[in-house]
């Protein structure tokens, strides 16, 4: 049995990448370790001494892709690494990235998170024009457009322009050749992406700054939207291939995806979900005993809630940290195993007790039904659930696994149909406004499609037809 939630929002991808030290494998496995939160079905690395790439990549946790003695054969001072989640794609090793491909004695890997919403054309034009794609990744893509056109003498700068200008979507991209390391976002700059100092003067690259911490190298600033960097032994080549556009900040990975002590889109996650509960407090007053998170989804929310409101923090559930991916399949008879085996019931402490459930986000509801419902049998006399989201309505197709509007539960049920379903005495939902304000920004920084519908790039409708069928 797979112990991932299913009912919860699916991480998209982690990406890292090192220049200009010689252990630059292994110094991106520490990077992806920090950043397995992004995805945990596959891990790779791929490295350069200049002259040859190696690279190992297989299905499973970094920890259990890498071993000691992989690290003697990633030679380099120059390499890309990525931890996947499926977005789009089967899941699969040749989906496995980073994806490298060799072309008139050139060699280039990428390694990408987002998803490219006019992949479907872009692919069905490289095809008829004799490209073989070996996965149903959208990333390949990148892979093949750029051997085309280094294959007309142009530079890597005008290679990459020509890249930006034929992909549309959301995209944090690494690209490597034996020499370079380039890294690419796109001009609406929905996933994070930052660049770093090692102590010896390298470079880092890394979806979050969490994976910097890691690996003791400095922040240096955020890769702009739109903005491509070149490092090469002449150092860092910066510029826009389609020039500053609006952007639309991804606003989900600090409500969700981006560890709490990451700072992403210049905001620090740990303190903007704090800020969403205080927020909460304000939204929505309830006399309760105590305020709980199911852990860790609503910590930092509820500790903000707690605060503002001077309701005592309390943890009603108990997390097992040791729970693994897979199970043996549990007989019928011990109902909701899976939600169980994670989180238990404090019942001595909740009996009789009305309980403020601070939570960070609904999907499909599955597991918050079952989640509430062992709170009933463990004596709690009063639920209410407060989300520190709007109601997820709405798919996203930038490189977030929500599932179609005929999954996602406020798709197709009302509030209160919803807490009927949930069984509680309460629901509310963070207002989008209250969302926003959290951030110190304005709503038109940020992409809030999957709570309003309004999608800041149209995607191409035979990929909202397709969605899952290519991708990250």
């Amino acid at each position: 049995m797979n112990m991932h939630d299913s009912s919860r929002p699916k991480e998209e991808c982690g990406i890292c990448g090192i220049f200009g030290n010689q252990d630059s494998a292994k110094l991106t496995y520490f990077g992806l370790y920090a950043l397995q939160h992004r995805g945990q079905e596959s891990a790779g690395i791929t490295s350069s001494d200049g002259k040859n790439v190696y690279e190992h990549k297989n299905m499973g946790l970094v920890s259990e892709v890498f071993k000691e003695d992989d690290f003697d054969k990633l030679k380099g001072h120059l390499a890309i690494g990525h931890v996947r989640y499926s977005t789009t794609g089967a899941s699969n090793l040749v989906n496995a990235q980073p994806f490298t491909a060799n072309h008139r004695g050139e060699t280039f890997a990428v390694a990408h998170n987002g998803n490219l919403v006019n992949i479907r054309a872009l692919r069905d034009e490289l095809e008829n024009k004799g490209s073989i794609f070996q996965s149903t990744m959208d990333s390949e893509a990148v892979v093949h457009i750029l051997a085309r056109e280094r294959c007309k003498h142009k530079s890597l700068k005008d290679a990459i322009t020509s890249i930006a200008n034929r992909i549309a979507g959301a995209y944090s991209i690494l690209v490597m050749t034996k020499t370079e390391l380039v890294a690419m976002r796109d001009p609406q700059g929905f996933r994070p992406l930052c660049l770093g100092k090692l102590a010896n003067g390298g470079f880092v690259l890394a979806s979050e700054t969490c994976a910097l911490d890691l690996i003791e190298a400095e922040y240096v600033r955020d890769i702009e939207p739109g903005e491509a960097v070149i490092i090469s032994k002449n150092g860092i080549e910066s510029f826009f291939p389609q020039g500053k556009q609006k952007t639309s900040f991804c606003i989900f990975e600090q409500v969700y995806f981006a560890r709490p002590d990451s700072d992403i889109f210049g905001l620090n996650v740990y303190n903007y979900r704090k800020r969403t509960g205080e927020i909460l407090a304000r939204e929505c007053k309830i006399e309760a005993d105590f305020v709980m998170p199911f852990p860790d989804s609503g910590n930092y929310a509820a500790i903000g809630y707690s605060q503002a409101s001077g309701i005592p923090l309390e943890f009603g559930v108990i997390r097992n940290h040791y729970v693994g991916r897979t199970f043996i399949q549990p007989s019928q008879s011990m109902r909701d195993f899976s939600v169980r085996v994670k989180l238990n019931p404090v019942r001595s402490f909740l009996e009789g007790k009305r309980v403020i459930i601070i939570e960070d986000s609904i999907i499909r509801g599955t597991t918050g039904k079952s989640r509430v419902a062992s709170l009933r049998r463990a004596g709690a006399k009063e639920i209410h659930m407060l989300i520190s989201c709007p109601p997820t309505a709405h798919p996203c197709f930038y490189g977030i696994d929500f599932p179609d509007r005929k999954q996602l539960i406020a798709a197709q049920k009302s509030i209160e149909e919803i807490r009927v379903y949930l069984g509680l005495d309460t629901l509310y939902y963070l207002s989008v406004d209250g969302l926003v304000e959290a951030s110190g920004k304005k709503a038109d920084d940020y992409c809030l499609a999957c709570f309003t519908g309004k999608y800041p790039i149209k995607p191409d409708k035979d990929f909202t037809k397709n969605a899952l069928s290519c991708g990250c």
